[in-house]
């Protein structure tokens, strides 16, 4: 083989590899958005159909999680924002192990307080059909506080004009500028 055969595998080696970070990076992150917007195709599309979560003691199907999540943050909180931010992944062939933190902010229905906390996902993905999904999660509480919510209530906040997150297709991130 020829200098520029081997310089060719690795470079084309090397775009499989953050190609398929993006795309891993880009689930992890999709499945937050779904959840924080309660949009369940979204967030049933991060998973391979037979995938499952793991939230404590309580293991979803994929296809009941999103419909369990809804219920779980409709019953409490009136808005969330799940961050991702650190994101560490192994990847083995058509296997990827990856850790990502994540900082979340969940609002009290009365929203007299914000309950912020962190913790980790820990999820086994798969590439099948070429396609990265979640074929295991399994979510870490690492720490949580409560906070004063009642600013976002204060007039002076209200005067500013910002438009409020929605939890439904309503919310003006579907809406393209």
């Amino acid at each position: 083989m020829t200098q520029d055969t081997l310089s060719l595998e690795k470079l084309q080696k090397d775009i499989r590899y953050l190609m398929d970070r993006a795309q891993i990076l880009d689930c992890v992150a999709r499945h937050a958005r779904g959840q924080d917007r309660h949009d369940s195709e979204i967030v049933t599309s991060a998973y391979h159909t037979d995938g499952i979560d793991e939230h404590g003691n309580v293991v979803n199907e994929a296809r009941n999680y999103a419909k369990w999540v809804n219920a779980l943050h409709d019953a409490t909180f009136k808005r969330h924002l799940h961050n991702i931010t650190t994101h560490n992944c192994e990847i083995d062939g058509d296997v990827a192990h990856a850790e990502s933190y994540v900082l979340f902010g969940l609002s009290t229905l009365d929203e007299n307080d914000v309950w912020f906390g962190g913790g980790r996902y820990l999820d086994r993905l798969e590439r099948r059909d070429g396609v990265w999904k979640i074929s295991l999660r399994r979510v870490l509480i690492d720490w949580m506080f409560k906070a004063d919510g009642s600013p976002i209530k204060t007039q002076y906040f209200l005067d500013q004009g910002y438009p409020m997150g929605k939890n439904d297709r309503g919310d003006l991130s579907y809406q393209r500028p």
